[in-house]
C-alpha cells in the first residue's frame, strides 16, 4: 500500500489542480496528472485508475462551465461521446491486461512527444462546419479511436479532441473545448467504471485529488471562457520537465 507524507499530499494536490487547470483550457493536463501519480510511486494500473477518478469529476464541472456559456453542441457531442464510451471500454480492458508492461515506456516515450505536440500544435481551422453523413461518420471514427486511446493511456486526449474538432469538424476553439469535455467525460466514465470494478483506485489518494481536479477545472474553464490562459504552456512545460527528470532518474 502506498503511503504519502503530508508534504507529498500537498504537492500532489497542487499538481492535480494544475493538471485540471491546463486540461480545461488547452488539453494535455493528463500529461501532468499521470506523470505526477507515477512520480509519487503509484503502480501503473493505479496511476490510470486514480487519474480517471479525479479527472472524470473535474471534466464534469468544466463541462458545466462551457454549457453555461452555450459552447456545447449536444447533438454532435453526444453522438461522438457514444462511440467514445465504447472505445474507452475496450481501451481500459487493454490497459488492465498490458499497462504493467507498457506504461513505463509510454511515460518515457509518449509523454515528451505528446507534450511537444501540445506546445507546438498547429492552429488549424476549417472554413465551415462539416455536415450530413460525412460529419457523423467522422465523429463516429473520431470518438471510437480517441476513446480507445483514452481508456488505455489518456494524456493528450483533450488536446487531440480539441484539435480534431477545430481542424476537421470546423468548430470554433471555444465550441471545440466544450464538446471535447462532453466526449472526454463519456470516455472517462467508461474507463473509470472498469478501474473501479477491478479495484485499481487508492481512495485515500484519489479523493483529495478529486477535489483538486474539480477546482482546477472550474478555474481553468472560467479563465478559458473569459479568453485568458496564455501562461498555461510555459507553466506546463516547466512542471512536466521536472516530473519527467524524476521518472527518468528512477528508471535509470
Amino acid at each position: 500500500m502506498i503511503e504519502l507524507s503530508l508534504i507529498a499530499y500537498i504537492l500532489l494536490f497542487f499538481l492535480i489542480f494544475l493538471a485540471g487547470f491546463v486540461d480545461s483550457i488547452a488539453g494535455g493536463g493528463g500529461l501532468i496528472s499521470v506523470t505526477s501519480y507515477y512520480a509519487f510511486g503509484l503502480p501503473p494500473l493505479y496511476v490510470l485508475g486514480n487519474n480517471k477518478f479525479a479527472s472524470t469529476f473535474g471534466t464534469l464541472f468544466a463541462l458545466g462551465v462551457y454549457r453555461k456559456n452555450h459552447s456545447v453542441n449536444f447533438k454532435i457531442g453526444l453522438f461522438t461521446a457514444a462511440f467514445s464510451f465504447v472505445g474507452s471500454i475496450l481501451g481500459s480492458q487493454l490497459a488492465i491486461l498490458y499497462s504493467d508492461l507498457f506504461l513505463k515506456y509510454l511515460m518515457l516515450i509518449a509523454v515528451p512527444v505528446i507534450a511537444f505536440f501540445t506546445l507546438k500544435k498547429p492552429k488549424l481551422q476549417r472554413e465551415s462546419l462539416l455536415s450530413g453523413s460525412t460529419l457523423y461518420l467522422v465523429c463516429a471514427i473520431l470518438g471510437f479511436v480517441i476513446g480507445v486511446y483514452d481508456g488505455f493511456f489518456g494524456p493528450g486526449t483533450g488536446m487531440f479532441l480539441t484539435l480534431a474538432f477545430t481542424s476537421i469538424i470546423g468548430f470554433s476553439i471555444l465550441d471545440a473545448c466544450g464538446n471535447t469535455k462532453l466526449v472526454n467525460l463519456s470516455s472517462n466514465i467508461a474507463a473509470l467504471t472498469s478501474f473501479i470494478i477491478h479495484g485499481n483506485i487508492i481512495y485515500k489518494i484519489a479523493i483529495p485529488c478529486l477535489f483538486a481536479s474539480i477546482l482546477g477545472n472550474l478555474v481553468g474553464s472560467t479563465v478559458a471562457v473569459k479568453g485568458g490562459g496564455k501562461i498555461v504552456k510555459s507553466v506546463m512545460v516547466c512542471v512536466l520537465a521536472l516530473l519527467f527528470i524524476k521518472i527518468l532518474w528512477e528508471f535509470i
